[in-house]
C-alpha cells in the first residue's frame, strides 16, 4: 500500500525535502499501524527536517515528533482497528518515520488512546509543546501555589511557553510574560498574561550574584542567560523548570539563590516522561488543564507548506502552536 510522506533527502551535503510516496511495508517493525490525521510542527522536527544529525543520524527520514489518527492494524490486544490514539516522544520523527507521513508504524508502549475530551486535532494544538507545559506545570504546582506569587514564563510566544501561559490561567496563577515579540501583546494577553516584559528589557537590568526576589516560580523554555537570570530572581522556596536550550546549553550561574533562597531547578524531558505517567497527563490535559483558548493558538498547514513553516520556526518568526494536516 502506497502513502504519501514529507520526505528530507540528503543530497550532495545538502538536506533536502519533498513529498514522496511510499509503501507502507517499508515502515519499520511495530506493533501498531496508524494512519496519522494531524500532526504538529516542532523545533525538533525543524532540526531534523534541516539536517541536525543529533536529532536524525540517518536520511532520508520523515519528520514529526507527534501524530494523532487511528489504528487500522495491532498485533496486540491493548489497541483494536478503530482506536483513535496519540503518539508522541520517544524516538517517533527522529530516528523513527515520524507523523509527517500518512501512516507509522510503532511499539504498542508509545501510544496513548485518545482520552474523552479531545479530537485529534486538538491533541496535535497541544502536542509535544502542550504535553511539554503539562509536565512543567504539574511540577511547578507541587512547590508552588497561586497566593505564593507571580510566575514568569519565558519564551512566551513560543508553542511550551503559550501553553504553559494558559494552563497556568485555568489553575488560578498570575502571569508574568518574557517574549522577544512584542508586537504579539494580543496574543499573549489571549493566553493569559497578566503583564508582559519584552526580552531586552528583561535582560537589560544589571546582573549581579542575586537580584531582587521577585517570582515564586518560573517555566523557562530558553535556557542560557535568560534562565540564570531567572534563578537568581526568585523568592525563598521558589521554583522553576526549564525545558529549552535555544538560548545556550549552558548555564552560568553561581549557586547562591540554591543556598541562600532554598531555589529549586526541575529539569522536564517529554521525550522521556515515564510511560506510566503518561495516560494520566493526557486525561488531564483533556480536562483540567485544557487551555479554554485552545482553538485560538494555532494555524493549519499542509505538508506543502512545511518547508517555509521550518524555517519560519528555525528564526523564531512563529508563535503558538502549528499543526499540519496529513490525511483525513
Amino acid at each position: 500500500m502506497q502513502y504519501k510522506a514529507f520526505v528530507v533527502e540528503e543530497i550532495d551535503d545538502k538536506f533536502v525535502p519533498a513529498i514522496k510516496s511510499l509503501n507502507v511495508d517499508d515502515l519499520p517493525v511495530g506493533e501498531v499501524l496508524v494512519r496519522v490525521y494531524y500532526s504538529s510542527l516542532n523545533y525538533k522536527d525543524a532540526l531534523s527536517a534541516t539536517g541536525n544529525k543529533g536529532v536524525t543520524k540517518k536520511y532520508p527520514h520523515t519528520p514529526g515528533i507527534d501524530a494523532a489518527g487511528v489504528v487500522v492494524q495491532s498485533d496486540v490486544c491493548s489497541f483494536s482497528k478503530g482506536d483513535e490514539v496519540i503518539v508522541t516522544g520517544y524516538d517517533l520523527g527522529m530516528n523513527t518515520p515520524g507523523g509527517f507521513g500518512e501512516y507509522i508504524r510503532v511499539p504498542a508502549e508509545w501510544i496513548i488512546k485518545l482520552p474523552t475530551g479531545l479530537t485529534p486535532k486538538e491533541a496535535m494544538i497541544i502536542g509535544t509543546a502542550g504535553f511539554t507545559a503539562g509536565i512543567s506545570l504539574l511540577r511547578l504546582m507541587e512547590l508552588v501555589k497561586p497566593v505564593d506569587g507571580k510566575v514568569i514564563v519565558s519564551g512566551a510566544t513560543g508553542g511550551v511557553g503559550s501553553m504553559a501561559l494558559s494552563m497556568l490561567t485555568k489553575k488560578g496563577y498570575q502571569k508574568i510574560a518574557i517574549s522577544g515579540k512584542v508586537q504579539e501583546s494580543e496574543f499573549l494577553k489571549t493566553c493569559g498574561a497578566d503583564e508582559i516584559i519584552s526580552r531586552d528589557e528583561f535582560m537589560a537590568m544589571a546582573d549581579k550574584a542575586l537580584l531582587p526576589a521577585t517570582y515564586a516560580g518560573a517555566v523557562d523554555t530558553v535556557g542560557g542567560d535568560m534562565l540564570a537570570r531567572i534563578i537568581k530572581m526568585l523568592k525563598p522556596m521558589g521554583a522553576v523548570t526549564t525545558c529549552g536550550s535555544v538560548a545556550s546549553i549552558n548555564l552560568p550561574l553561581n549557586v547562591f539563590p540554591f543556598i541562600l533562597r532554598a531555589v529549586t531547578l526541575i529539569g522536564i524531558s517529554a521525550q522521556n516522561y515515564p510511560t506510566a505517567l503518561r495516560s494520566d497527563l493526557w486525561q488531564r490535559l483533556a480536562t483540567d488543564l485544557k487551555p479554554d483558548n485552545l482553538m485560538d493558538m494555532y494555524r493549519e498547514i499542509t505538508m506543502e507548506e512545511l518547508p517555509e513553516a521550518t524555517q519560519l520556526i528555525l528564526s523564531g518568526k512563529l508563535k503558538g502552536r502549528t499543526i499540519v494536516r496529513i490525511s483525513e
